[in-house]
């Protein structure tokens, strides 16, 4: 289901997300102003992660998940 909804943007965001459309990277105004909300929300969710484990303590059971992967890496990526 979708909702319409009606945006003011400024003329310099409005030129372009249509150079983006003009472009073919998007196929309308929408899609454009949709995806960029869907990324701000999955950056909002990841701020919000980052806070919660800043205030937690290190968990010692997944402390060895951060180093088997990194002991598979070939030399001189580690």
């Amino acid at each position: 289901m979708t909702q319409q909804i009606a945006v003011r943007l400024p003329d310099a965001l409005a030129e372009f997300v249509d150079e983006v459309v003009r472009s073919g990277a998007e196929r309308s105004r929408a899609a454009v102003v949709a995806r960029a909300l869907e990324r701000e929300r999955r950056r909002a969710m990841a701020s919000r992660d980052a806070e919660i484990l800043a205030r937690t303590a290190p968990d010692p059971e997944l402390a060895g998940l951060a180093e088997r992967p990194a002991k598979l890496l070939p030399p001189g990526l580690d």
